[in-house]
């Protein structure tokens, strides 16, 4: 398939996990992708390779999307190769398992700054080229945990709400050019931020699945895809749960 062949994306946080498996979707598509990566290099060249070795075409590059001047620098290198981009996924984001009285100003700081801040900021940056070229598709990255809440991790449960909200302000503002803004909600998916500490913890935690299992990677990659092709054309300000049946809202 060429869904989107001719087109540009950029996936944040793709050196492993949600974004990888993202980022090899896109390319499959006919997209040329940005790897997005903060400190994993040899991961994100290890997803170019991979993607280019399958005859797509794919570039890494290097920024902490929770600092504004990363962002504008990364915005600079994506416009050195194309003219504009016409894809972004915001899925970079951090987690820390701490009670609330545990948690430091710094630590709230921190996991709001790259889960929320960092995808307002990405979507400002990148917002320009779309409205000028009348077509943009924003995938958000957010979690059931912004629905469920959790009792472990207030200020990620926070930043994956505020996720929600602003992909619902960023659709309405950006409906008028074109441009069409999701989000998705994973619940329990089988990468490195997901890790029970005992198999006892796994299967109290699965328990609540309906479908009873971990979702995998690439079942959110295809979820991406759908919502940045024409087969989602009048969607924009949702919210799509790929959970398993966790949240069924």
């Amino acid at each position: 398939m060429s869904e989107l062949k001719g087109k540009s994306a950029l996936v944040t946080g793709s050196s492993r996990g949600i974004g990888r498996a993202a980022a090899i979707a896109l390319a499959k598509e006919g997209a040329l992708v940005f790897v997005n990566y903060f400190n994993s290099e040899d991961k994100a060249r290890e997803v170019a390779h991979l993607i280019k070795s399958g005859g797509g075409d794919a570039v890494a590059i290097q920024a902490d999307v929770s600092k504004p001047g990363e962002v504008a620098r990364m915005h600079k290198e994506v416009h050195d190769r194309v003219e504009g981009l016409d894809v972004l996924v915001n899925n970079a984001g951090i987690h820390q398992h701490l009670k609330s009285w545990d948690l430091k100003n710094e630590d709230w700081d921190e996991v709001i700054a790259t889960n929320l801040t960092g995808v307002f900021g990405c979507s400002r940056a990148f917002i320009p080229d779309m409205i000028r070229g009348k077509w943009g598709r924003i995938v958000n990255v957010s979690s059931v945990i912004a629905y469920l809440g959790t009792d472990h991790e207030v200020h990620y449960a926070a930043s994956k709400g505020g996720v929600v909200s602003l992909t619902k302000s960023l659709a309405l503002e950006l409906a008028p050019h074109g441009i069409r803004v999701n989000a998705i909600a994973p619940g329990y998916i089988d990468t490195d931020m997901v890790s029970f500490a005992s198999k006892d913890e796994e299967r109290h935690y699965l328990s609540k699945v309906p479908l009873g299992r971990l979702g995998k990677p690439s079942e959110i990659a295809d979820a991406v895809v759908f919502l940045c092709s024409d087969r989602s054309s009048y969607i924009t300000g949702q919210v799509i749960h790929v959970n398993g049946g966790l949240a069924m809202l």
